[in-house]
């Protein structure tokens, strides 16, 4: 078979998806042209090969320099700034740029100058110039316009729809991120172009809780992987978003075992530090089912690889009983400086925690804020959120007026998401709720079909929670802080002692026994420390 014969053979494996045969046959073939370099480089990085990639995109930068090709070399020199940027040599991929920019400066008006706006952009978002980056993300999109080059044109959409998500404009993100999705569904886009929009596009909607978009797309890029069986990089962001989707439906063992697989596929194309994601959800999975220390080991390793398993490892010290830890953490959390979509993922964890610690005025704030930010977003995730969120603090200022409704459109829209976990918390704050108002059938009814759901999920301490609302089992309808305040008291503590060790104000100590002796029915310290050791709460 001749050469010519070679090469057609291999770019016909190219053009049907088939890298692992493309990628053979041009490694073997000699005297290759710029063009099949280019041809083997894009195949070597698509099954996991980024040295071969390298090495290929340099020897086609020499021969088109050679040749004298000024713009198939800048195009060459945005290539491998790009991969090795990726693969965390960046500052070889920065002085690759830079070069490409030297080749640029007398070449007028070519739609290369817009490629090399992507590396600009990236160096305004690592220095914190968001206004900067959305500007070049906007020229980046123009300029693909003008010239008609859809990878670019795809490119410049991501890049303005999520920096106009991180400004708060969270609608008019996701449309630009649609927009670029339309040139990816066409088949209009080249391979790694096409792979790294489906995964900002999913990573974007996750972030904005939009499930709906996000399961919508995970599929797609589920398909649009399982179409090359060779394919090394994105299949790891896919197995992630799959446990992810997995995971608000309540598929928890198969969500962990997509976490672990994502871990599999970074490490073996070399991408360990994008584990930490799939590590801090399995993390999290864990937690729910109530198996502590493998959520703890989840988290450490994600932490390990340099990404902040929060607000997750504040929600296991909740769970372990460690409230003023948990709730340390979440002021701190909140007081560092995020943007909205940062903080939309903080909130609703923050206001369990706060909750749960007794910082009802700083709960019923982060509750209020979220409102407002997912009344901006629109997202349905969101919004259940923060209904939830509200309810849970109406709830504890013993207001069930308030927080009746709040829980009914939590759970309507966690409904409309297919989320079972969601859904059966939400109901046992409707059925705390409907105690509250003293209509006790209705609150078992909807407490116990809350304590079968969470069963049959296997989300064991949401479910011990609930059983101890269903059998009122001595505590007497307290919270976990107005309990350790019992304590306290009947330990002979006095209020400003209490305050003290427990980090709280008098005021708020003084608003925990008065609903105490409330709960309780009981007139003053003495008695309440007598019902504490007459129902073993000491």
């Amino acid at each position: 078979m001749g050469i010519v014969e070679d090469l057609e053979r291999a770019r016909a494996a190219f053009d049907r998806r088939d890298w692992a045969t493309a990628y053979d046959r041009l490694s073997s073939a000699a005297d290759l042209g710029a063009g099949d370099l280019l041809t083997l480089a894009t195949a070597a990085y698509l099954v996991g090969d980024d040295d071969a990639c390298v090495r290929s995109l340099q020897r086609a930068y020499r021969r088109e320099v050679d040749d004298g090709n000024v713009l198939g070399a800048v195009r060459l020199a945005f290539w491998l700034a790009l991969v090795l940027n990726t693969r965390g040599e960046v500052a070889i991929g920065l002085g690759w740029a830079a070069r490409a920019e030297r080749l640029l400066a007398d070449q007028g008006d070519v739609v290369e100058r817009g490629y090399l706006l992507v590396h600009d952009f990236y160096r305004r978002l690592d220095q914190g110039d968001f206004a900067g980056a959305l500007r070049v993300g906007a020229e980046i999109t123009e300029v693909a316009r003008r010239f008609g080059e859809p990878d670019l044109l795809a490119q410049g959409l991501v890049c303005q729809g999520r920096m106009l998500m991180y400004s708060g404009r969270v609608p008019e993100g996701l449309a630009m991120l649609d927009e670029a999705m339309v040139g990816v569904a066409a088949g209009e886009l080249s391979p790694i172009f096409a792979g790294n929009v489906y995964c900002a596009m999913i990573e974007g909607c996750q972030e904005v809780q939009d499930y709906s978009r996000a399961a919508a797309w995970t599929a797609a890029l589920t398909r649009w992987c399982d179409t090359q069986p060779d394919l090394v990089p994105f299949t790891g962001q896919c197995a992630v978003h799959r446990g992810q989707i997995l995971r608000l439906h309540g598929a928890y063992g198969e969500a962990v075992q997509e976490f672990d697989d994502a871990c599999r596929r970074y490490a073996s194309s070399g991408a360990q530090a994008a584990a930490g994601l799939a590590l801090s959800e399995r993390g999290d999975v864990h937690r729910i089912l109530g198996d502590l220390a493998a959520a703890e080991r989840s988290y450490d390793e994600a932490a390990g690889f340099g990404y902040d398993p929060q607000p997750g490892r504040a929600l296991l010290l909740l769970a372990r009983g460690r409230t003023s830890a948990a709730v340390a953490a979440v002021r701190r959390l909140l007081a560092e400086t995020m943007g909205p979509v940062y903080r939309s993922r903080l909130l609703a964890p923050a206001v369990e925690v706060l909750v749960a610690g007794g910082a009802v005025d700083e709960a019923a704030s982060a509750a209020e804020e979220l409102a407002g930010i997912a009344a901006g977003f629109g997202c349905a995730g969101l919004r259940a959120a923060a209904a939830y969120s509200l309810a849970l603090v109406a709830l504890e200022r013993g207001d069930p007026d308030q927080a009746l409704p709040q829980a009914r459109e939590a759970l309507r829209l966690w409904s409309t998401l297919q989320a079972p976990y969601e859904i059966a918390r939400t109901k046992v704050l409707i059925g705390r709720s409907f105690r509250l108002l003293e209509d006790e059938e209705s609150a078992l009814t909807e407490l116990t079909s809350a304590w079968r759901s969470l069963g049959e999920l296997g989300a064991v301490p949401t479910r011990q929670e609930v059983e101890r609302l269903l059998h009122r089992d001595g505590a007497g309808g307290l919270t976990a802080r107005e309990i350790e305040v019992l304590r306290l008291v009947a330990a002979g503590r006095s209020n400003a002692e209490i305050a003290q060790q427990l980090v709280l104000s008098d005021k708020t100590v003084a608003r925990h026994l008065t609903n105490v002796f409330t709960k309780l029915d009981v007139p003053s310290r003495t008695a309440a420390a007598a019902y504490a050791r007459d129902h073993d709460l000491l």
